[in-house]
């Protein structure tokens, strides 16, 4: 019995080892995927530190004080127990303060602003959020590409990033650091891959009829593949002009992967002016259509016939 109990747990061991390929968190490609890894596999480890014991006491309680037991001493009369009172409050003290430790150090050292430093001249890229849709700017290469991200292993991803709609959210999981773009916002994520490959992109914050389906490729390649891709964008037909990212602005879904030959200079920074000035704005407009209805004894009411 002893083997076979032996056996079954190697085989369950070997089960969810080869099934972490397809837990992306866990098989992570670069350094920021694989610090955060271990702060998850560290606060897991942690906190079992509790729920294992408590589990098995939640066995082995009824199993010993059980009703067809009669050797076993029961003592519920007793005020406190200095011994018991340590364990419950040292323990989950330690607990709760190395979590902290942990967090704080991981949190200040895995900065998503904080440039990584390879001695490596970082690939800039400016990621927008469309519905539903991303779109990605080479401010460098003077190309764009829709749904489709690549860039060069272990060389530095320096990303700006905004959304020209709703909030979205911006998640490589095994290269780590999901972070939000927002209208009208500009927000900045350091990446790095350590090994050539195709990961999941993905929009993590529902936006919408079309958020399923607003993933993308994230190709990482070797320099050389890396400059070929380059070169067969720019002999893609299509330039991204503002009249044209006027029509991949209108909301798509599954969207396909589309490449641009050259870019409006400075899209990017006018599609973030145009979203900031739109919020700034709106209150404006609000305030003033207010005002105008009470000057005529009317007030504003909330439109309850459209849906949330």
């Amino acid at each position: 019995m002893r083997f076979l109990g032996s056996g079954i747990a190697a085989l369950g061991v070997t089960a969810l080892l080869s099934g972490c390929d397809h837990l992306l968190l866990l098989n992570p490609k670069g350094p920021i995927g694989a610090e955060e890894r271990f702060v998850l596999i560290a606060a897991v480890v942690l906190m079992l530190i509790v729920v294992i014991p408590v589990a098995i006491m939640n066995i082995w309680f009824p199993w010993r004080y059980r009703a067809s037991r009669s050797g076993a001493a029961y003592s519920p009369k007793w005020a406190t127990s200095l011994k018991l009172e340590v364990v419950v409050w040292l323990v989950p003290a330690l607990i709760v303060t190395a979590l902290s430790i942990l967090v704080w150090d991981t949190t200040h050292r895995l900065d998503p602003y904080k440039p990584i430093d390879t001695g490596v001249k970082p690939v800039r890229i400016e990621a927008v959020s469309l519905d539903w849709k991303w779109l990605f700017i080479y401010p460098d290469f003077n190309i764009a590409a829709v749904n489709k991200l690549v860039f060069p292993a272990k060389v530095p991803l320096s990303f700006r990033l905004t959304s020209a709609s709703v909030m979205t959210s911006f998640f490589i999981p095994q290269l780590g650091s999901q972070i939000y773009a927002m209208g009208g916002m500009q927000t900045q994520l350091n990446l790095l891959a350590d090994e050539p490959g195709t990961y999941a992109g993905q929009n993590q914050q529902y936006s919408g009829e079309g958020y399923a389906g607003m993933n993308f490729k994230a190709i990482a390649t070797s320099r050389e593949a890396f400059e070929d891709w380059i070169a067969q964008a720019r002999q893609s037909p299509e330039t991204l002009d503002l009249a044209r990212y006027e029509q991949l602005e209108a909301p798509s879904e599954n969207a396909p992967v589309m490449l641009f030959s050259g870019v409006q200079p400075g899209l990017f920074d006018t599609v973030l002016v145009k979203y900031g000035m739109s919020m700034q704005t709106q209150p404006a407009v609000m305030n003033s259509r207010s005002h105008d209805m009470e000057s005529h004894g009317m007030q504003m009411k909330p439109n309850t016939s459209e849906k949330n």
